[in-house]
């Protein structure tokens, strides 16, 4: 039986796919508490770098925001790994961090990182609210627009 979580993502047509493989020497998640700690998230959808780019450059803002949202899933996906599959287990999203690959001159970090903090609250409710830093910088791992990693209380 689909739990409540499952249920409003189906509702809001959002699918979490198995959590992506590291592509390093990582652990994807770790369990300290009851807090789930989510190493970074890039564009990756069945294995493959869907986005990649600068923002500002050869990347537009919606570009930008779809790539945050993907990121969001993947971090979802490492989320649901670590509650044994039951999302409902979330208690809370502490913080998000987002680095974003731009250029010196774009300063739409916020609007973008909206992308990931609208949609966790559009899943989660009062609980998907968050703190976060989204910060830009020169380059990230495989060329890559965005990279999100995440806090999570979990029951």
């Amino acid at each position: 039986m689909a739990g409540r979580i499952d249920a409003r993502l189906a509702e809001l047509g959002i699918v979490i796919p198995e959590p992506p493989v590291p592509v390093a020497s990582y652990q994807p998640y770790c369990i300290t508490g009851n807090l789930v700690v989510v190493a970074g998230q890039v564009t990756l959808e069945d294995g493959k770098v869907k986005y990649k780019g600068r923002l500002g450059d050869d990347l537009s803002l919606e570009d930008g925001e779809a790539a945050t949202r993907l990121c969001a899933v993947n971090v979802l996906a490492q989320v649901k790994a670590a509650c044994d599959g039951d999302l409902d287990r979330v208690k809370q999203v502490v913080r998000l961090n987002a680095f974003f690959n731009s250029t010196p001159d774009f300063l739409d970090h916020p609007r973008v990182m909206n992308a990931a903090s609208d949609m966790m609250a559009e899943i989660f409710g009062e609980s998907g609210k968050h703190t976060r830093v989204g910060v830009g910088v020169s380059s990230l791992p495989l060329g890559v627009p965005v990279e999100l990693d995440g806090i999570f209380e979990i029951e």
